[in-house]
């Protein structure tokens, strides 16, 4: 098995089309999961968990990050935001 019959599989694009060049397996994989990055920021975000890692995540791991972190559940941002007011009211 070669690697670009894994990065295939792995990125689900050799479902799609198995006839997919290495060059441009690479090149659609690359654009998918910039994607994937960017919806996984957007994501971890608004469910309150570290942008900056699931940007990196949803880049190396593409449309397998991003499912997990929409099965995550979303974390509790009120305490976060009780914090955050009472640190604006003493100054």
């Amino acid at each position: 098995m070669s690697w670009d019959v894994i990065l295939g599989y792995f990125t689900g694009l050799r479902l799609l089309n198995p006839d997919m060049g290495s060059a441009t397996l690479v090149r659609t994989t690359l654009v998918v999961h910039t994607c994937d990055a960017a919806m996984c920021r957007l994501f971890a975000h608004n469910n309150g968990y570290p942008k900056n890692l699931w940007t990196l995540l949803g880049f190396m791991f593409g449309v397998w990050a991003l499912a997990v972190l929409i099965i995550l559940p979303k974390r509790n941002l009120r305490l976060h935001e009780g914090e955050a007011r009472s640190r604006g009211k003493g100054t």
